[in-house]
């Protein structure tokens, strides 16, 4: 554990073993004493048990068993089109070519192998930016919210100048304006920085004690990393064996863009489904593991903590919770989809030179990437109520709701960066991984793409897997951050005793946010 520096409570290092950690109003007393035991230590008569409300202890029955068998029906619906169009893909597809390793002949029907190698390089590219970025911020917590945001506004910038540059008007105008809000957004993000900085220290710090965090995280990683490629094969293979025309289509009649176009899109609503399912499990299995068990029993130290809390939470969630947390996640999905067929539509709209249909497509993707980032953000609590509690979705929904409109957190939730600041380190990932995929096309030229008909997609996909991956990742973070939100609306005096330093700056900042409340 680092040392604490002079000056200021620590952060975290006063929760192990230290008896007295702080002065004044925030000096709690004893931190040896059990929580919920009495004895005047910790929470004056406020204490309560940690399995309060079946915290912890979950009736043993299956929840939202309808989406249960929905999402393993689409899984193994992927799984049987993905068999039938590999068994059909010859490797080289006929004969297309240009890419990696060619000379620039073949065909130009559809996409090819050598569009496997892209996305494969990506997928590749997209792990080891991931696997840094976490590292970077264990290394560099405090410093890490500046140097996301600054270097995203810096990439948006860097990429709309090139797409201004190499005349690809429809992105340049695209990246120019998220440019424009970014610089603007960090402005006024700057205040809100001191507080999120000091709540992602806390997080690491946890995360110092439970090596599980990083297991859990690298797990999911591993995970989405293997899933998107097996959706790239799937994808070019479906591309090569069902456009018209191309040499693998065994008769003219089984080959149809309508084909295609179907198979493309519910491969792709399959991959984001499984790939939600994939992180949201991730973020579950760490809030009621070593995250929910570090705020309710205190530190594995002190013997409060159930034995291997992060394996029992694993298989709550990927048993009794995984319908609830499939529900959840297909409703983010649609949204997805939705975001990416007006995205489709966009450019089809720009290639043919409709200027209105496309802005009025952009103001619709828009709108729907709004409601789909609050949807994602209301979940990840309702997540962490089906983690803690083992309620069905709905139920941990409308507990959530109540949590966000009467427990007095809305505010502090409102103002926390952290959360922000790694869906900005993901889409810092997911532009590098499609200006990748972008300077991939123009400088090997493949054949397909001779005119430039591919080069969205190819992009947009490369966007994908880079976002997918960055974010399965980070939602081990923020699965900690969003812990320590619910557990400050049920049990805020909690907090004061785990991380005296951020409670303080809390209680300073929001004093409604830290008044002792019964739980609904």
């Amino acid at each position: 554990m680092d040392a604490p520096a002079p000056g200021p409570a620590p952060v975290y290092a006063p929760s192990y073993g230290q008896p007295a950690y702080g002065q004044g109003e925030y000096e709690l007393g004893g931190y040896g004493q059990g929580y919920g035991q009495g004895g005047g230590g910790g929470y004056g008569g406020d204490q309560k048990s940690p399995y309060e409300g079946e915290r912890f202890k979950p009736k043993k029955r299956i929840n939202d068993p309808i989406f249960l068998i929905l999402f393993i029906a689409q899984l193994a619906g992927f799984i049987i089109i993905s068999v039938i169009t590999l068994s059909k893909f010859t490797g080289d597809a006929g004969g297309l070519g240009g890419g990696v390793g060619s000379d620039g002949t073949g065909s130009s029907i559809t996409l090819n192998n050598h569009t496997v190698y892209l996305l494969l390089f990506v997928t590749g590219a997209a792990l080891l930016l991931s696997a840094l970025y976490l590292i970077l911020t264990r290394a560099f917590t405090r410093a890490i919210m500046h140097i996301t945001l600054v270097l995203s506004i810096l990439l948006n910038i860097g990429i709309a100048v090139y797409y201004w540059i190499t005349k690809y008007y429809s992105g340049a105008i695209i990246f120019t304006v998220i440019a424009l809000i970014s610089v603007l957004a960090y402005w006024g993000y700057r205040s809100r920085i001191p507080l999120a900085s000091l709540l992602l220290q806390v997080v690491m710090d946890v995360t110092k004690h439970h090596p599980s965090v990083y297991f859990v995280a690298f797990m999911s990683l591993i995970l989405q990393a293997g899933l998107s490629v097996w959706y790239t094969f799937t994808v070019i293979a479906t591309y090569a064996r069902y456009t018209p025309g191309s040499p693998t289509c065994d008769l003219g009649d089984t080959c149809s863009s309508a084909k295609v176009t179907g198979f493309i899109i519910y491969e792709t609503f399959s991959f984001l489904w499984t790939s939600q399912v994939i992180g949201n499990v991730a973020l579950a299995t760490l809030a009621g593991g070593p995250f929910g068990s570090w705020y309710y029993f205190g530190p594995r130290e002190q013997g409060l903590m159930p034995k291997h809390p992060t394996l029992t939470s694993f298989v709550r969630a990927s048993t009794l919770s995984l319908g609830s947390i499939a529900f959840g996640s297909l409703i983010v999905t649609l949204l997805e989809l939705i975001r990416m067929l007006l995205n489709a539509a966009r450019n089809s709209a720009n290639a043919e030179g409709h200027p209105v249909e496309a802005c009025l497509a952009l103001c619709a993707e828009c709108f729907i990437g709004c409601i789909e980032s609050l949807v994602q953000y209301f979940n990840r609590y309702a997540y962490i109520e089906i983690a803690l509690y083992g309620k069905p979705y709905l139920s941990a929904a409308k507990d959530t709701w109540r949590l966000f409109k009467d427990r007095g957190i809305d505010a502090l939730i409102n103002d926390s960066l952290v959360g922000m600041t790694l869906t900005w380190g993901a889409y810092a990932i997911g532009l590098l991984c499609s200006l990748f995929g972008y300077l991939y096309l123009r400088y090997t030229h493949p054949a397909y793409n001779a005119d430039g008909q591919y080069t969205a997609p190819v992009v947009l996909f490369s966007f994908l897997i880079g976002l997918q991956c960055s974010l399965t990742l980070s939602a081990a973070i923020e699965a900690g951050v969003s812990t320590i939100f619910v557990g400050l609306g049920e049990d805020p005096q909690v907090l004061a005793i785990r991380a005296p330093a951020l409670f303080a700056l809390i209680a300073s900042t929001y004093p409604d946010v830290v008044r002792g409340v019964p739980r609904v």
